[in-house]
């Protein structure tokens, strides 16, 4: 008996396995699980590591004070996530839920938004891991290997990472896990050992507000930088379908997270100033302040914290790769995007179109931006290192996600006055999210204003260009299909 076929928005098809969607394993994770696959892909050491020396440069002394601050605004969104998953869990996350709210076109240009800001701030991760491995080895001066480019290395990590999101969400989900788990030991021993040797300079300082850089202006200005720090706290929305009971453990998995990385990045911040002796000139011109400190501890630390970076940005990769990629996966699989994105393995349940082509196009842009530095006649200038491709693709990311959280907050109290009036709280679907919005605007301004260097400068352009595909992709799929408005949230991540 053959699978019924119906035409999709672009002259494709889109399987309908008798009348049945393509369907992940449900029932596979816990809430330990998630809760650890989310901080996981937000990769603490990882992005603390190549963050807060340019936060400290920012904001100043009091570069806590502004973790503490992206951390609040963290909150505001996790309300939102947490407020739309209790009546609708999704596989779509942001995608399924601004669809519901606003429909159909604006549905599917959140699809496009959501994989363009997702893919970009995976390919610096994709980078970095090949990138920091090969800082690793020249550090400790491996003969015979220090030579090898970072490409290969990223390759060669990538590959393993693929192999194991195929295996299945569960057993990869456990190893990232345990690579979290490595890195917070290692982050917290490395910031305990500090404050104790460096204990003349515990102070109250770097908690003060006088001592924020340029008062709040400099506050303002450091927290995109402190934002991108939790980048990746959504996680556990994406892994809703496989989750058991969604409805609680996904909004607990969130708060639990985001409320674990705040006191977290405080902590090894705090243990970061204290270790450069509250010289902020010094810590924000060292390459990697945090293992400056490591060394400055003991020999023995500065290893330990450099493997820390490695399951860090591994971990970072699994986790990043196996949510963000279900968002795609499950758009596919409701016709926002080509249908052949959303298959799943007949055994192991996992989206592995979806998966192959997040990576294949986060591959692509490193080429791209490669091959642009070689065209440009900037590859002789050192510029091509991975560390640099870190900073570049994650700005261009976030840039996007940040839209789509803006659009995210706006769409709960629509939503729930659409779908759920009876549920409606004033506060909760109301004051929050718009609260949300507005302090999303905040880092929004700061990534767009003008005047930045050079590519820096045409971020927003592009991005700019990136929504008005996303645009006119979506009225030209919807005006060929009217029933994508139905599928949009169509399926329930525990019906």
């Amino acid at each position: 008996m053959t699978d019924e076929i119906t035409p999709d928005l672009l002259g494709s098809k889109l399987p309908v396995s008798h009348g049945e969607p393509e369907r992940l394993r449900r029932g596979a994770l816990g809430l330990l699980d998630i809760a650890a696959a989310t901080m996981a892909n937000i990769g603490p050491a990882m992005s603390f590591f190549f963050g807060f020396g340019f936060l400290a440069y920012t904001a100043g002394l009091a570069s806590p004070l502004t973790i503490i601050a992206a951390g609040v605004a963290i909150a505001f969104l996790g309300n939102t996530l947490a407020e739309f998953t209790k009546v609708m869990p999704s596989a779509g996350g942001f995608i399924t839920f601004v669809g519901k709210a606003f429909g159909a076109r604006t549905g599917v240009t959140t699809a496009i938004l959501t994989g363009a800001g997702y893919i970009a701030a995976m390919a610096s991760v994709v980078a970095i891991v090949g990138g920091f491995f090969q800082i690793l080895l020249k550090n400790y001066h491996v003969a015979g290997l220090q030579s090898v480019p970072w490409i290969a290395w990223t390759l060669v990590f990538l590959a393993f990472a693929i192999f194991m999101m195929v295996r299945g969400i569960s057993l990869s989900t456990k190893i990232a896990g345990i690579f979290f788990a490595f890195e917070m030991v290692v982050l917290f021993v490395v910031s305990i050992t500090a404050l104790v040797k460096f204990h003349a300079h515990i102070t109250f300082a770097p908690f003060e507000p006088k001592n924020i850089l340029g008062g709040f202006k400099g506050l303002a200005a450091g927290f995109p930088l402190a934002i991108y720090l939790f980048i990746g706290w959504e996680n556990s929305a994406a892994l809703a379908e496989e989750t058991t009971n969604p409805r609680k453990n996904v909004p607990r998995a969130v708060f639990t997270s985001v409320s674990i990385m705040l006191v977290s990045y405080v902590f090894f911040a705090y243990s970061t100033v204290v270790g450069f002796s509250d010289n902020v000139a010094n810590l924000s011109n060292a390459a990697i302040p945090f293992l400056t400190v490591a060394k400055g501890v003991v020999g023995a630390a500065a290893f330990f914290a450099f493997l820390a970076g490695m399951t860090s940005t591994l971990g970072a990769l699994i986790a990043g790769t196996n949510s963000q990629a279900r968002l795609i996966f499950n758009a596919g699989r409701e016709g926002l995007l080509p249908a052949a994105i959303g298959r799943v393995h007949k055994t192991r349940r996992t989206p592995v179109n979806a998966l192959v082509f997040f990576l294949s196009v986060a591959l692509v842009i490193i080429g791209a931006w490669g091959l642009g530095h070689i065209t440009g006649g900037h590859a002789a200038a050192g510029s091509m290192n991975a560390v640099n491709f870190f900073a570049e693709a994650s700005t261009f990311g976030t840039i996007l996600v940040l839209v789509v959280y803006a659009l995210s907050n706006l769409a709960l109290p629509v939503y729930y006055k659409k779908h759920h009036p009876e549920l409606f709280k004033v506060f909760r679907h109301g004051v929050l999210p718009i609260l949300g919005f507005l302090v999303i605007l905040v880092p929004m301004y700061y990534l767009a204003k003008p005047g930045q260097p050079t590519p820096y400068d045409w971020f927003p352009y592009a991005a700019l260009a990136v929504v008005v595909f996303a645009i006119i992709y979506a009225v030209s799929l919807v005006a060929r299909d009217p029933s994508i408005g139905d599928r949009v949230g169509s399926i329930v991540a525990d019906e």
